[in-house]
């Protein structure tokens, strides 16, 4: 189902539409968390892009701390967190390093 759509709750039992309800507010806090990880790893990445190393730098550690967070939470899954992390870890590297010289 697309995110943001109801879910067809069957059975009218407590337990049912106990579950029914949660599962609308873990996916908007689950939502929510992404978005914010998303805007961060884009500003990131525009900032590497335009090679502006004040902003990068600055950019650098609340990204990577926001998507550790998100593997904590649950939001996103570990290993695609990780590359995540890595690349962006190497992208910030090699632009230090081109400035550095």
């Amino acid at each position: 189902m697309p995110a943001g759509t109801a879910t067809k709750v069957k059975k009218r039992k407590p337990s049912v539409l106990k579950r029914a309800k949660q599962a609308l507010v873990h996916a908007e806090r689950n939502r929510s968390r992404k978005t914010r990880v998303r805007s961060l790893i884009k500003k990131l990445r525009g900032a590497l892009d335009a090679k502006d190393a004040a902003a990068a730098e600055t950019l650098f550690r609340p990204t990577l701390s926001a998507i550790d967070k998100a593997i904590g939470n649950g939001t996103l899954h570990e290993n695609t967190a990780n590359r995540t992390k890595s690349r962006l870890s190497v992208a910030y590297n090699a632009m230090r390093t081109a400035k550095a010289s």
